[in-house]
């Protein structure tokens, strides 16, 4: 992604941010809430999210499709954020989920979402996770690769059951994002061998009597900012329905995964036009059912992670030292990410900007939301906001250091609710047990 030579400033997130607002004397708001009294009431670190954010978002992809004339099934990736309440506010928006584990699967049908708007995705599922996926009925399984096909097959006719199933394609594209969230190439652990495809797609859709083989799904990556990934993923796989329709196979249905980036710090961030437009190029005259899965793009945005300073360091750095940490919020330390952080006071306009570095209270070095960042001065109890945390933030936190989960917030226009509460020590021990032999005898 493109970038500018500087970060930008408080009021160009403000700008790029609209979830998050500044009113002159409550401070940074989220909907009509402030997030100081969030801090407040809640305590911190929190999640907050927005939930008209989501709902806004969701349209926009929506009407993108409908504006190129393509309908288009939209599932939301529930690996990003699979709070319940989240799931519940895009199920009533008219979207399906895309799932990879069955643990997601459940959280679906706990949000809502009906069976026939799943789909199952991902390399490594378990024989119990493929028969709750026949259990259900669900829409489709994206298969990764061989052996999954042949296990699912077996399972479905020992169930006296079909489940209808896509072939994940792997057409060996770079998507030109971070290596860690590239998930096209032929290199990475993901689907099928663009070559394997025509062989086995003819034998499991001839011979293979528990599946319903339906077409082809691909999921390139990450967050993509160009056009050009997808134009040369959905390409290959716009040859392979022609390839497999010669040799006399039906393909019916086509999904294209998610991906599509969001601007988290100067990037360039696309429009869904954008990617409503390649697919109608490219499979608008196929006669095929579409489908896709973004996450990010939705639930990104429509999330901050509020945490309070705990203390200001000066040493060779200066260093602002929260309350959160990457047991809330790895992407920084796993990814190198950025994310815009903003002081929830609102700074005098004539405050000078300092480079400080933003640091969690965890013990790893790689604790660092961010280094040298320009920031106005900040001091201890005072509260930050981090931006675009509502995508793979606490979806992927944990308990390192014993810290409890943080608890998560949903706000709507000027109603607000603790979604998650916060887990407390005795909950987080109870969840462990001592062998009864380390206490007999005591």
């Amino acid at each position: 992604m493109s970038l500018s030579h500087s970060d930008p400033t408080y009021n160009d997130l403000l700008r790029t941010h609209p979830a998050v607002t500044a009113d002159p004397q409550k401070g940074l708001m989220v909907g009509s809430v402030a997030l100081s009294t969030l801090a407040e009431e809640v305590g911190t670190p929190c999640w907050v999210i927005n939930a008209e954010t989501l709902r806004l978002r969701a349209q926009l992809m929506q009407q993108a499709f409908t504006d190129a004339s393509l309908p288009v099934t939209c599932h939301f990736a529930v690996k990003s954020q699979d709070n319940q309440a989240c799931l519940t506010v895009l199920g009533q928006a008219g979207w399906g989920a895309d799932v990879v584990s069955g643990g997601e699967l459940e959280r679906a049908l706990a949000a809502g979402i009906p069976a026939d708007k799943i789909v199952f995705s991902g390399v490594g599922k378990t024989d119990d996770e493929l028969k709750l996926a026949i259990t259900h009925d669900i829409a489709q399984v994206n298969v990764e690769s061989a052996e999954e096909l042949h296990r699912l097959n077996g399972l479905a006719q020992q169930m006296e059951r079909t489940i209808r199933v896509s072939l994940r394609v792997n057409p060996d594209v770079d998507a030109k994002t971070h290596s860690k969230i590239t998930t096209g190439r032929a290199e990475d652990k993901f689907g099928i061998a663009y070559t394997d495809i025509p062989s086995l797609y003819r034998t499991a859709q001839r011979d293979m009597q528990g599946l319903n083989v339906r077409g082809l799904a691909v999921h390139l990556g990450s967050q993509i900012s160009t056009e050009e990934p997808f134009r040369q993923g959905y390409t290959q796989l716009a040859k392979m329905v022609t390839t497999l329709r010669q040799d006399g196979l039906s393909v019916e249905d086509i999904d294209c995964g998610g991906g599509l980036g969001i601007t988290y710090r100067n990037e360039i961030a696309p429009a869904p036009a954008m990617l409503a437009q390649v697919m109608a190029d490219i499979f608008g005259a196929l006669d095929v059912n579409l489908r896709v899965e973004p996450g990010r793009w939705l639930s990104a945005p429509a999330g901050v992670l509020l945490s309070r300073v705990i203390d200001t360091k000066q040493g060779t750095h200066q260093f602002v030292i929260l309350d959160a940490a990457m047991s809330e919020l790895v992407r920084p330390a796993m990814y190198d990410s950025w994310h815009g952080i903003l002081p929830v006071h609102l700074p005098d306009a004539e405050a000078a900007t300092s480079p400080v570095d933003v640091v969690g209270p965890v013990c790893e070095s790689s604790d660092t939301f961010a280094k040298q960042r320009m920031l106005p001065p900040l001091k201890r109890n005072d509260l930050v906001a981090i931006l675009d945390a509502g995508a793979y933030g606490s979806t992927m936190s944990s308990t390192y250091n014993s810290r409890p989960f943080a608890a998560q917030i949903m706000v709507d226009g000027d109603q607000w609710a603790v979604i998650r509460p916060r887990q407390t020590l005795e909950d987080l021990l109870a969840c462990e047990k001592t062998p009864h032999w380390f206490t007999q005898g005591a």
